[in-house]
This record gives structure tokens, sequence and C-alpha cells, in this order.
């Protein structure tokens, strides 16, 4: 088993260069990797037990009713699942189906698919980051040139620096479209997560939208007098019915009791998933808002590079954001967190005397910026 998840690690390597947000990287890399552990916990079968196992008779040979069960489906009965255990009923929802009408019939096919649906839901995950590094091009380690360390000769890191001034100087102002391009994708994994929802609740026939809340509240009622969530739509125990040829050519009927042993570990998986998405849901919502008052709010802008950068110099972030956009903000946001602090002090400083003694970048002042954008509409170029 150990071997299965170590092969996980290299699934999603965590590079020392920051390019995106914590709760981006919650979506491509730790609910990735929950998602293909959950993935080969249910395929490999011989570590969790047989995936069904039938009551059968000696007429039927074992492996055809468990495999004719498990690819054509089993079923309980809806009005079955509130009567007693033991005396109405073996077990919730099981019992005498000769006269059950088939709106009655609850059907379980999901089970042979889940191993799938979850792999197929890792890769949707994974797909904002893939966009997100196709367009983010490698721009943020190509500007750092090893200065994220910080130990070089003087020589070589006063070289340094100047080249990646003279690009922020030459480039000032042309970033919008490439910070754009990752608010995108941050948007593209809030909607994932919401579809995934959805998704899932299709799966179970449409009873998973509010799974995690009925398990809470049946937690907290009287167990007699509501239905289990988790045993109504992940029940240990079904029915199946085999039909096959008698000795005299007659169609005979086999009445099957099934077991799932597991659906034990789907419950759980589930359960987990639905309390994830939920937080996932929350914490990327809060993130979009975050986004949009970056783009509308330039003095936001320089609280956070204040907040977050605290040896760079009031004025000197004052300057650059009064003269620059929203995509240069981005920029120098990311790079600051991935240079070495003194290096990044020393850049923007140097950025900002530039911008202060030069004309050629000059752009309107904080409040004309604030009456353009406010009033007017955002300039997304």
């Amino acid at each position: 088993m150990l071997d299965i998840f170590r092969g996980l690690k290299s699934l999603v390597k965590i590079s020392h260069v920051n390019t995106d947000s914590p709760v981006f990287r919650l979506h491509y890399s730790i609910t990735v990797i929950i998602l293909m552990s959950f993935s080969l916990i249910v395929t490999t079968r011989q570590y969790v037990g047989n995936p069904i196992d039938c009551v059968h008779t000696k007429d039927i040979p074992a492996d055809v009713l468990n495999t004719y069960c498990w690819i054509h489906s089993t079923f309980a009965l809806k009005s079955l699942f509130l009567k007693e255990v033991g005396k109405d009923v073996p077990y919730p929802g099981v019992g005498n189906s000769a006269e059950a009408t088939a709106a009655d019939k609850k059907i379980y096919k999901y089970y042979q698919w889940v191993c799938f649906c979850l792999f197929f839901q890792a890769i949707l995950f994974y797909t904002p980051r893939w966009l997100w590094k196709s367009w983010e091009g490698g721009k943020i380690h190509a500007l750092m040139m090893d200065l994220d360390i910080g130990i070089c000769s003087e020589i070589e890191k006063k070289q340094k620096k100047k080249l990646l001034l003279d690009y922020l100087w030459d480039n000032l102002r042309y970033h919008n479209w490439w910070a754009y391009r990752y608010y995108v994708c941050e948007f593209l994994s809030l909607c994932n997560v919401i579809g995934q929802m959805f998704l899932m609740n299709r799966f179970f026939d449409g009873e998973f939208m509010t799974f995690g809340l009925d398990v809470i509240t049946h937690m907290e009622a009287d167990q007699e007098d509501r239905m289990d969530p988790m045993i109504y739509i992940f029940p240990r125990m079904t029915k199946c019915t085999f039909y096959k040829y008698g000795v005299s050519g007659e169609v005979e009927r086999h009445d099957a009791i099934c077991i799932l042993p597991l659906n034990v570990v789907n419950e759980k998986i589930y359960i987990f998933l639905w309390f994830w998405f939920i937080i996932l849901t929350i914490l990327t919502t809060l993130t979009i808002f975050y986004r949009i008052i970056i783009i509308f709010s330039p003095r936001m802008r320089v609280y956070l590079l204040r907040l977050r950068f605290r040896l760079v110099r009031r004025d000197a972030i004052e300057i650059i954001v009064r003269r620059s956009k929203m995509g240069d903000w981005f920029l120098l946001y990311r790079l600051g967190e991935n240079l070495d602090s003194i290096i990044f002090r020393d850049v923007m400083q140097d950025l900002a005397n530039r911008l202060h003694n030069n004309q050629h970048h000059r752009v309107p002042g904080m409040k004309d910026v604030d009456k353009i954008e406010y009033g007017f509409g955002v300039n997304l170029f």
C-alpha cells in the first residue's frame, strides 16, 4: 500500500518559485493528491476487501452472481428504510420486494464508477493550474535570476538587479493581460469546485448536495425517527435479482442479498469531500472578492505591498502604484515573495527613483486614477 501512495509524491511537485496564491494551490496540489489517493484506495480492492459479496444458492456459482450484481447494480426499498431492524427487516431498505413498485426501488449503480469519477475529478482540479502554468510561461523564474538566495558577489548581484530593473522599466504598464489570465484561472477554480458539487449530486441521484448537512442533522436527532443518510446513499446491504433458465426452460427468478463492504470506505470518502469542497468554495469565493478589490482600488494595492514588504519605503510604494497598472502590481507582488527581501527592497527603491526622476512613464495621480477607475470603469490594459 505504501509503495502505491509513494508514487503520488511526484504527481504534484511543489516548486520553490511561488507564482500563485495559497488557496489556488489547495485546488491543484492538496485536492488532487486527496482525490488520486481515494481513487487508488477504491481501485485496489485487495487492500479493502471484496467490493461485493452476495448470498447465493447452490444453483448459481458465487463468482457469477457477484459479478452480475456488481455490473447490473443492486437496489433497496425506500419504504423499508425506517422499519425496525431485526424485527421488520434484516437491514434498512432490505425486505420482501415481490410487490414493490418501480418508484419504491432505489437503484445503486454508482459504485463501479467511483474510482473513475474520482480520477476525472482530479484532472478537472488540475486543469486551471495547467492553464496558468502555460500562460505564465516561466516569467517569474526567469526574472528571479537566482536572486532569491542573495548569496553572490556584489558585481553579479548588481548586474542582475540592473537587468531586472531594466525589464520592469521597459515593460511597465504591459502586464495587465498576464495578471488577468491568472485571475481567470482562479475564477475557473471556483467554477470547478461548484460544478463538481453538482456533478456528484447528479452522480448520487440528487442526494449529495445536502449530504453533509443531513449527516449532521441525523447525528443530533433520534436515530429511530430519522433515516440515516449514510446508509441511504451508501448501504452496506442491498438486494439483487438474478434471472436464469431452469431445467424445463422456464425463466427462474433468484433473489439475493448482497453485502457491499466497499461502501464503508465510500461513505467516509464522500463525507470528507463534501466538507472539503464547501471549505474550498468559501475560501475561493473570498479570494475572488479580494481580487475584485485589488482591481478597483489602487490604495488597497499600496496597503498590501506595505503590509507584506515592510522593508520597502512607503513613498517608493506609492510612486510605483501611482505610475503603474494593476498587472505591474501583481508582478511585483509575486517577485517580492520570491526574491531576497533586501534585493527586492533595492529594486523597488531604484524603480521608484527612476519613475520619480523621469516623465517617460508619467500617468495620472492617485486621485485621478481613483476617478478614472471608479467613474469610468477599469482600464484593463
